[in-house]
């Protein structure tokens, strides 16, 4: 088994702290899909990262489909509850914070065109995007110890990738002060070697 990722993506960062903490060994090998030299067609008719490469040849994207597979390759800590209501209110988590992430990739590219090029109106329509996904993780979280209740699972993973990007690409986004929640959340999984081991490097 092959992990085809980026250091940066929020996506990609998921996945290796999913490996973490169910004690997959797993080699990384580094591709940026956006470097011409990239192979990452190659895995991924759709050109992006992270992408598994299975011992057969086989691969799978993307990161939610990953994680899913992860989670029943090994019975260490599971992340996904085998309850079928709960398993999809934690997938809920995850879509959720995949989504924050989605819309703050695509300012992140759109501020890389030339000036004239980028549409405001279009950044403003994620940055927005991002304002409701932050209050949402906020009120669904309120006074829970994790994400999914009283337990860890992969809606925290989720959430801690999505805020870890946040404070990577987006200084300016002042999530912490606004929902402190999400800030001691974010802390306590820092705290976590899977975290620590997989902070976003430029």
């Amino acid at each position: 088994m092959k992990l085809i990722a980026s250091l940066t993506s929020p996506y990609a960062r998921k996945v290796r702290i999913v490996l973490q903490e169910k004690r997959i060994e797993c080699p990384l090998a580094v591709d940026i899909p956006w470097n011409a030299d990239s192979k990452v067609v190659d895995v991924n008719p759709l050109g992006k990262v992270p992408v598994l490469v299975l011992d057969d040849g086989s691969t799978l994207f993307d990161s939610r489909v990953i994680v899913e597979y992860l989670d029943h390759v090994s019975p260490v800590a599971k992340l996904i509850p085998n309850d079928y209501r709960h398993a999809i209110q934690v997938k809920r988590w995850e879509a959720l914070a995949d989504g924050i992430c989605d819309a703050a990739a695509i300012i992140f590219l759109e501020r890389k065109r030339m000036p004239e090029q980028q549409s405001q109106d279009w950044i403003k329509r994620q940055e927005a995007k991002i304002t409701r996904g932050l209050q949402s993780l906020a009120e669904d979280l309120g006074e829970n110890s994790w994400c999914n209740g009283e337990s860890y699972s992969l809606a925290d993973i989720a959430v801690g990738a999505c805020l870890g990007y946040l404070d990577f690409r987006f200084a300016e986004i002042t999530w912490r002060s606004s929902y402190p929640n999400l800030a001691r959340l974010a802390d306590k999984l820092a705290q976590r070697p899977a975290f620590a081991d997989t902070v976003p490097q430029a």
